[in-house]
């Protein structure tokens, strides 16, 4: 069975604008994708900086999130100006963060999740007399 001339231009034109919707619709998703990252839902940031003696920033110590639920256990060492970052975490969870340089610890600091900030900064101070090598080195 053929179909007629006009049938095939229906069931082309029917496709076609099947086809236009489906990429407004994916246009629309892509637009909106930004803004919806930047909502940032049930997640937020810890940030901050180790400092050694006199307030000088520490480049090379490490720093250590522990998560509450399941004790797992994240690092990021320090870059030059000694600052540290942890993104995507769980608004619900309470994080435990310190930094430790050269056998010296700073002290435990609890982010909790009752803390409604978006990105948390928390410094950690080590009483440690910094090289000169390790300021602003960029390791």
């Amino acid at each position: 069975m053929s179909r007629s001339p006009v049938a095939a231009r229906m069931s082309v034109r029917h496709h076609l604008q099947r086809l236009a919707v489906l990429s407004v619709a994916l246009l629309a998703l892509a637009a909106l994708g930004p803004a919806i990252r930047a909502q940032n839902f049930g997640q937020r940031d810890l940030e901050g900086k180790v400092i050694g003696d006199r307030g000088v920033p520490i480049s090379g110590a490490i720093v250590y999130l522990t998560n509450s639920r399941n004790s797992d256990v994240k690092t990021f060492i320090t870059t030059g100006d000694g600052s540290y970052r942890f993104d995507y975490l769980a608004d619900d969870t309470d994080y435990t963060v310190w930094a430790a340089f050269h056998s010296k610890k700073s002290s435990h600091r609890t982010l909790s999740s009752f803390d409604q900030r978006k990105v948390a900064y928390f410094d950690l101070h080590i009483s440690v007399a910094v090289p000169a090598s390790s300021v602003g080195s960029g390791s």
